[in-house]
C-alpha cells in the first residue's frame, strides 16, 4: 500500500441579507449579462457558464439529499457552488479512475461536454460572480496554501490560476500552529469575520490546503418594516415550538401552488438582479417535496409563478451548518480521491497525494433588510361570488426549504432546509 501526503479542502460560504434565484426559462436566459449586454438567447445558450449549470444543479440536489440523511432534525445550509468549484479545480490534477469518479460525483457527463468546457464554465462563473458592477456584494475565490516541500507541476499551477483565479501562498506546514493561524486569518478576512477559527488542526503530513470561499450580501427590493416584527411561534413539529422574531409584509409577490407535491412556492425579489425562492410543504409532505428536488422541478415552479397580493410572515434568523464533505462524497461514490489509490499525479512533481480532509461551513443571516431563506404556508379562500378574492396569508412558521441561485450564471449559490430558526448551529 503506497503512502501519500495529504491535502485539506476548506469550503466556506457566507450569505448575508440577500440571495439569487434559479431560473432556466427563456425569459431569464435573455437577461443581459455584464460582458455582453446585447447578446441573443442563442448566444447565451453557448456561453460556458450556461453549459455547466445543469450539472451543477444536479450535483446540488444530490448533495442535499446526502446531507439530509445525516442531518436528522437539524438545519441544512450549504453552498453547492463552493463545493463543486473546489473539487472541479482539484480535478485538474486528477487522473484515471480518480478523475472519472470526480466527474461522476460532480454530475458531469463527458459525452455531453468536454473536460476543458467544464473548467471554462467555472472560469466564466467566477468572472460573473465577482463583477464589481453588481448591485450586491458578491465575492468568490480560491486559494492554495502550499508547503515548501511540495513542488506543483507548472501546468497544474497555470491551470488553477487561469481557470479558477486561484492564489498560491507558500506556507510552513512544519510549524502547524503558525500555518493554522495563517489560514484562519485568511478565512476570517475573506468572510468578513463571519467564520473564525475554522481550522482546528492539520495532519502532520499535510502539504497543501485548498480554500474556496463565497460571500454574498444583498438587500430586499421591498424591505420589511421592523415596526411590524413581532414574537411568534415557529412549529418544530406537532408538539413543539420555539419563539422567533417574525417579520411581516402585505404586498404583491409571485406565488405558485404545486398540487402534485402539496407545497407552496413564493418568490421575493431583491435589489439588482437578485430574487429568492421559498418552498413550504404541507404538513407531513416535507420528504415528498425533498425527494422531488430536481432542476426540472424548480424550472416548473418558476414557469408557474403568478403575481398576487399576500400577507407574508417570514422569520428572522442566523444559522450556520458544517459538513464533513469527505464522508458525504464517499457516499456519493467519490472514494478513490480520499484513499491510498488516489491519482493526483497531474498536480505535483514526483509526489503521491490524496485528500485527507474536506470540510464545508456556511453561515446565513436573515433580517428585515434582506434574507436568504424562508418557507410558505398558504390558506386559500375561494369566494363564491366576490369579484376579488381576499389576499392569502402565507406564514413561514414551520420547517421550509430554501434556494439561492444566481440568475446571471444560473448557478445555485446556496440551498438548505430551515428546521429550527432559533438554533444557530
Amino acid at each position: 500500500m503506497k503512502s501519500a501526503l495529504n491535502l485539506c479542502l476548506l469550503l466556506l460560504a457566507l450569505q448575508v441579507q440577500g440571495q439569487y434565484i434559479f431560473d432556466l426559462s427563456d425569459k431569464q436566459r435573455k437577461q443581459k449579462i455584464p460582458y455582453s449586454p446585447d447578446h441573443s438567447q442563442a448566444e447565451d445558450e453557448n456561453l460556458a457558464h450556461v453549459k455547466i449549470a445543469p450539472s451543477n444543479a444536479d450535483f446540488a440536489f444530490s448533495f442535499y439529499k446526502q446531507a439530509r440523511e445525516e442531518a436528522g432534525n437539524k438545519n441544512i445550509f450549504f453552498s453547492p457552488l463552493s463545493i463543486s468549484t473546489a473539487f472541479a479545480m482539484l480535478s485538474l490534477g486528477a487522473r484515471s479512475n480518480t478523475l472519472n469518479q470526480l466527474h461522476k460525483g460532480l454530475a458531469f457527463n463527458l459525452t455531453d461536454m468536454e473536460e476543458p468546457e467544464i473548467h471554462k464554465g467555472f472560469q466564466h462563473v467566477l468572472q460573473l460572480l465577482n463583477d464589481p458592477r453588481r448591485e450586491v456584494q458578491l465575492n468568490m475565490g480560491n486559494t492554495l496554501f502550499i508547503s515548501d516541500q511540495l513542488k506543483l507541476l507548472p501546468k497544474f499551477l497555470d491551470d488553477v490560476t487561469y481557470f479558477y483565479y486561484s492564489e498560491a501562498i507558500s506556507s510552513n506546514f512544519q510549524n502547524s500552529l503558525e500555518a493554522i493561524k495563517e489560514i484562519n486569518k485568511y478565512i476570517d478576512t475573506k468572510t468578513h469575520g463571519k467564520i473564525v477559527d475554522l481550522l482546528k488542526s492539520l495532519d502532520s503530513d499535510t502539504v497543501m490546503v485548498l480554500v474556496n470561499y463565497i460571500f454574498f450580501k444583498g438587500y430586499w427590493e421591498k424591505p420589511f418594516n421592523n415596526l411590524y416584527t413581532r414574537d411568534d411561534d415557529f412549529l418544530l413539529d406537532a408538539n413543539n415550538s420555539v419563539k422567533v422574531k417574525m417579520m411581516h409584509q402585505n404586498k404583491g409577490f409571485n406565488i405558485h401552488r404545486d398540487e402534485n407535491l402539496s407545497c407552496w412556492v413564493v418568490e421575493i425579489p431583491y435589489k439588482g438582479s437578485a430574487t429568492s425562492l421559498f418552498i413550504l410543504p404541507d404538513e407531513g409532505t416535507m420528504q415528498q417535496v425533498e425527494d422531488a428536488l430536481l432542476k426540472e422541478t424548480v424550472y416548473n415552479w418558476m414557469q408557474s409563478l403568478k403575481k398576487r397580493k399576500i400577507y407574508l410572515d417570514l422569520p428572522k434568523f442566523s444559522i450556520s451548518s458544517a459538513y464533513d464533505v469527505k464522508s458525504l462524497f464517499e457516499k456519493m461514490g467519490v472514494t478513490e480521491l480520499f484513499s491510498d489509490q488516489a491519482d493526483l499525479s497531474g498536480a505535483a512533481v514526483k509526489t503521491l497525494l490524496k485528500v485527507s480532509k474536506a470540510v464545508h461551513k456556511a453561515v446565513v443571516d436573515v433580517s428585515e433588510n434582506g434574507t436568504e431563506a424562508a418557507a410558505v404556508t398558504l390558506i386559500e379562500v375561494v369566494p363564491l361570488s366576490a369579484e376579488f378574492p381576499p389576499p392569502p396569508h402565507i406564514r413561514f412558521n414551520r420547517p421550509f426549504l430554501m434556494m439561492i441561485i444566481d440568475k446571471i450564471t444560473h448557478g445555485i449559490l446556496f440551498m438548505g432546509k430551515i428546521v429550527n430558526p432559533a438554533k444557530e448551529d
